[in-house]
């Protein structure tokens, strides 16, 4: 992918969307080499082995997928309906949304050190920052994602295949949260105004912190699958002491579950892998008939810039 940011260099984005390149791709990579902000974000590891669904789920179906070393399961969380005695499934967090309020909510606890986190206008300003809209059909899946969050329980059953020993990490995301109302305590619209970050989800974080930039987030913000691969990307590469193959059966596991067969993954896959190769200039892999081979890589994030507190 060093070509095209060689290419964006010696010929300006015109020349070379007049190539024939995938306009998604060379705008990515043109905002993100235009990018001036040094922005940081943080996520936990574990994000970067196992991932939120794509697609909205049925409200009640819980979520599961597996990484060669790592499963996730999320249980979607519940409410009371108002003016009424019965519950209802609030659902499973999804999309690019999702990911982008998780990875506000982390960098923040890293940012401040503390698990209490004040959402409402900072979120706002954030998501605006992040380049997309707090308004209209944005604002209300952003609510939505927010209460998904809020509400859901999950499970990373971590397996160690050097030594056989098995962890599991079950907690909420969150066990504390206000919920403000719009139009008045009987209404059936709200958001999250602050959200406490579960301890033990908050101690991981602290532990094993992912270093993401926000620039590159901010050129792929709204493609959830190309967010994924940018996160896994950033946390196996740099770690890397000789060159590794990632089968496609493998890759299919930890980011295509949905997809029936491997060809169909294998077609669908090729965009968002190129897109999170546009914001990671510095990663080397190889696309082969039998996957990826991932070679060492300087991270997405210099060190030196870690000794900051990300902006």
């Amino acid at each position: 992918m060093t070509t095209i940011h060689k290419l964006l260099e010696a010929q300006g984005k015109q020349g070379v969307l007049a190539l024939g390149l995938d306009r998604d791709v060379v705008e990515a990579a043109s905002a993100y080499m235009a990018d001036e902000e040094n922005g940081l974000g943080f996520i936990y590891s574990g994000w970067a082995q196992c991932a939120l669904p794509h697609r909205r789920l049925p409200a009640h179906e819980a979520w599961q997928m597996s990484s060669d070393r790592v499963k996730l399961i999320i249980q979607p969380g519940i409410k009371p309906i108002p003016n009424s005695d019965e519950l209802e499934h609030v659902g499973v967090p999804f999309g690019a949304h999702a990911r982008l309020i998780l990875l506000f909510l982390q960098t923040e606890a890293i940012r401040t050190n503390s698990r209490e986190i004040e959402l409402g206008k900072s979120l706002r300003q954030w998501i605006k920052r992040i380049g997309i809209q707090p308004s209209g059909s944005s604002a209300r899946s952003v609510r939505d994602q927010a209460e998904r969050i809020s509400r859901c329980r999950l499970s990373f059953h971590i397996h160690n295949n050097e030594t056989g020993t098995s962890a599991l990490v079950n907690q909420a995301i969150v066990d504390g949260a206000l919920f403000v109302s719009e139009g008045g305590a009987h209404s059936d619209k709200s958001y999250l105004e602050v959200a406490k970050l579960s301890e033990g989800y908050f101690e991981q974080l602290r532990k094993h912190p992912v270093p993401v930039q926000e620039a590159a987030v901010r050129a792929i913000a709204n493609n959830s699958a190309a967010l994924d691969i940018y996160i896994w990307l950033a946390y196996r590469l740099h770690v890397l002491t000789q060159k590794r193959l990632v089968t496609w059966a493998a890759l299919k596991a930890q980011f295509g579950p949905s997809y029936k067969e491997l060809y169909h993954f294998k077609a669908k896959w090729q965009k968002p892998l190129a897109l999170a190769l546009a914001v990671y200039p510095d990663a080397k892999i190889e696309v082969t008939d039998e996957g990826l081979i991932l070679h060492q890589s300087p991270p997405p994030v210099k060190p030196r810039l870690l000794t900051r507190k990300p902006a």
